[in-house]
Parts: C-alpha cells; sequence; structure tokens
C-alpha cells in the first residue's frame, strides 16, 4: 500500500474528528458564547448540511482539475476553517466556519478517495478504501474523546487548535507524498449519471441511510449533556465515554463490513433494530450512570454495524453512476447528521430534556426499518422478474382496409 494512501488516511483522521468533536464540546461552546445547548447542536448540523452539498457539487466541480492540487487546496482550507472557528468571537462566525469547513471536507473525500483508487491495482481497492474510512474510524476512538478532553482542560477553543494543526500535518503529507495524477481523458457523462435519481429505489436507500444515521445521531449529538446533567456522571467522564462508543464503531465496522456483502438487508434489518432498541432503553434508563455507559458502546457498535451494508446497497442501485454514486452515499449519511441533531434540539427546546432525544432517534430508526422492508420487497420483486422474463410478443400483423380487430 503506497504511503500516500495513509497521508490520505491522516487527513481524513482530522477531518473525522473536526466533524464529530462538538458532540463532547457542545456545554463549553454553549456557556461561552451564550447560547443554548439545542443552539450549539445546531453547528453538527451545520457541518452536516455542508456535507452533503459539498459532496456532490465538488464531485462534479473537480472532475477536470488536477488532483493533487485540489487536495492542497482544500485541505489548507479546512485548516483554516479550523482557525477561523479557534478565533470566532460569535455564534454567526462559528456556524459559518463550520460551513466552510464541511465543503472542503467534502470536497476532500470525493478527491481523495478518487486518489486512493488510482494509485493502487484493481484488487488493492477495497484495502485503500479502508485505509482512509479507518481514519474516521480512529478519529471517533481517539479524535473525539481528545477533543473533549482538551476542552475540559483548556477550553473548547483548544480542541479546534488541535485540529487545525493535524490539519497542517496532513498538508505536508500531501505536498510530500502525493504524486501528480493524470487529468483524466474522458469527462463522465453526468447528464446520463443524474438519471439514478429516477430510480425509487436510489431514493428509498438515501432515506433509509439518513434515518438510520440521524436516529442514532439525534441522541449522540446530546450525548455530552445526557451523561452529566442526566445520568449524574462528572464531566471528566465524558472523553473516555466518547471513546467507548468510538471503540464500539470500530468494531461494528469491521463485524458488518464482513458480513454486509453475503448477508446486506440482514445487516441493514439486525443493525438498525438494534439501534432502535438501544436508544429505546437508553431513554428509559438515563439516569443510571452503568447503563448509560454500558449503552453508549453498544451504540456504537450498532450504528457502524450497519453502516457498510448501507454504503453497498447505495452503491448497488446507483452503480450506474460512478462519479455520483459515492457523492450520494455521502449526502445520504449526512442528511441523518443534519436532521437528528436539529430532532434533537426541537425536543429539548420543547422541554422533554436530554433523554427524550433517544426516545426520537428511536423513532427515526423505526421508520427506517419499516423503509428496510419495503426495499427488500421491491429487491425480492425485481428478482422475480429477472428470473422470469417476459417472452417478447410478436408485433400485430398490419391491418389494411378495416380498423377492426376481428
Amino acid at each position: 500500500m503506497p504511503v500516500a494512501v495513509y497521508v490520505l488516511g491522516l487527513s481524513v483522521f482530522a477531518l473525522g474528528t473536526s466533524e464529530f468533536m462538538l458532540s463532547g464540546l457542545l456545554p463549553p461552546i454553549a456557556d461561552d458564547l451564550g447560547v443554548s445547548i439545542p443552539q450549539a447542536g445546531l453547528l453538527i448540523s451545520a457541518f452536516a448540511i455542508g456535507m452533503v452539498v459539498g459532496a456532490p457539487l465538488l464531485a462534479v466541480a473537480t472532475l477536470r482539475l488536477p488532483r493533487r492540487t485540489t487536495l492542497i487546496a482544500l485541505i489548507t482550507l479546512f485548516g483554516l476553517g479550523q482557525v477561523a472557528g479557534a478565533v470566532a468571537p460569535n455564534y454567526a462566525l462559528l456556524f459559518t466556519s463550520r460551513v466552510i469547513s464541511a465543503l472542503a471536507c467534502a470536497g476532500f473525500w470525493a478527491v481523495g478517495a478518487a486518489v486512493a483508487i488510482s494509485m493502487v491495482p484493481m484488487n488493492a481497492r477495497a484495502r485503500a478504501m479502508a485505509v482512509m474510512i479507518g481514519g474516521l474510524s480512529i478519529a471517533n476512538v481517539l479524535g473525539v474523546p481528545a477533543g473533549a478532553f482538551l476542552g475540559d482542560q483548556f477550553g473548547w477553543r483548544s480542541a479546534f487548535w488541535a485540529v487545525a494543526l493535524m490539519s497542517a500535518v496532513a498538508l505536508v503529507g500531501v505536498i510530500a507524498l502525493i504524486p501528480r495524477i493524470p487529468i483524466p481523458d474522458v469527462r463522465p457523462r453526468l447528464r446520463e449519471e443524474l438519471r439514478i435519481y429516477r430510480d425509487g429505489n436510489v431514493w428509498l436507500a438515501v432515506a433509509i441511510t439518513a434515518l438510520s444515521a440521524g436516529g442514532v445521531f439525534c441522541a449522540f449529538s446530546y450525548l455530552a449533556p445526557l451523561l452529566t446533567d442526566v445520568a449524574g456522571l462528572p464531566e471528566g467522564s465524558v472523553p473516555a465515554i466518547l471513546g467507548l462508543f468510538g471503540v464500539g464503531a470500530l468494531i461494528g465496522t469491521a463485524i458488518g463490513g464482513r458480513f454486509a456483502d453475503a448477508h446486506l438487508f440482514g445487516v441493514m434489518i439486525g443493525g438498525i433494530t438494534a439501534s432502535t432498541v438501544f436508544l429505546g432503553v437508553m431513554a428509559l434508563t438515563a439516569q443510571n450512570q452503568i447503563a448509560v455507559i454500558v449503552l453508549s458502546f453498544l451504540l456504537g457498535l450498532s450504528a457502524f454495524f450497519t453502516a457498510p451494508a448501507l454504503n453497498a446497497r447505495i452503491f448497488n442501485v446507483a452503480g450506474a453512476a460512478p462519479t455520483l454514486a459515492g457523492a450520494t452515499t455521502t449526502s445520504a449519511f449526512n442528511l441523518g447528521n443534519t436532521g437528528g441533531p436539529w430532532l434533537g434540539g426541537l425536543v429539548i427546546s420543547g422541554g422533554f430534556g436530554f433523554a427524550a432525544t433517544a426516545w426520537a432517534g428511536a423513532a427515526m430508526a423505526a421508520v427506517a426499518i419499516g423503509l428496510v422492508l419495503v426495499s427488500l420487497r421491491r429487491h425480492g420483486a425485481s428478482r422475480v422478474i429477472a428470473s422470469h422474463p417476459v417472452p417478447e410478443v410478436p408485433a400485430p400483423a398490419e391491418v389494411t382496409g378495416s380498423t377492426h380487430a376481428g
């Protein structure tokens, strides 16, 4: 595996840490900027919105640009976004910095994946992508808890400075180790690729992914105040518990990835059902410290156990659009990362408390289960049709002198 692929994995570690670390920083951000916890939670949605919009747009916009130059520009913009967040004097500027950082993050994902695949032979592509996705998993295990620890010890702005430093290291690696990738000679036919959005199965897969991810992040985004204000755990324990979620995510990704190819719908149904149950139990036992700690681990496990199957399903139904399939997957997950924290914020603002975010998340996940069953039924019907093709009917002979069918 080329060293350059590991440089991309390091870059993704910085991107993923920035995306998810706010889950452990909401209380200090809210206190410092004079906003409510739900308003601070919208900063998570802001990043997700930038990913939703940026993934397809930048996947298309950068097709004809030099890959290495594009990566350098995007990781630089991302790092500057972290600096802007660290020095933001008010909520509005912090919000803006999150959107800009997310756009750069989405573009880096789109281009970085293409670069990683181009540098390895056909039989090593999955391993190359695993290195990049591994950077995201490790961000949940190490980066997010480290961000929470820095926020607790040195203030929330220190976490942004740390990610900015990681971005600078990634930038040096990209400049030094990413080779020049030739610009593709043939531009993909985007008009033809856009036809995938006429397929109801694509939109069904997008909805399942968004609801599944949104259900988990509806609760996870507000896990820090739930742990401290409801369960009564000390603030210093939050980084370790976020790390447990990350460990569960790492294990879940490994297990789900092994079984998703052979049992795609089984993994989706089993994983989303488990997340629904864990969220419901978390809502019921939110005041029990041991239960909440264990459920944090299990929720990471079930959510990321499902993720490989959700990815594969979208690629299966959108395979005719190689440029937009990956961007569609990214957008689908981040639709959930947008809607989940937004719904959780509405629940908290409505006076239902932090534990109620788990109920709201369970409701989203339950809807996702229903849509998986619909998708499974459509999939089964299409396989029956494919295995029993309709015989070709000869064209009727031309009738002359009369319109009577006889």
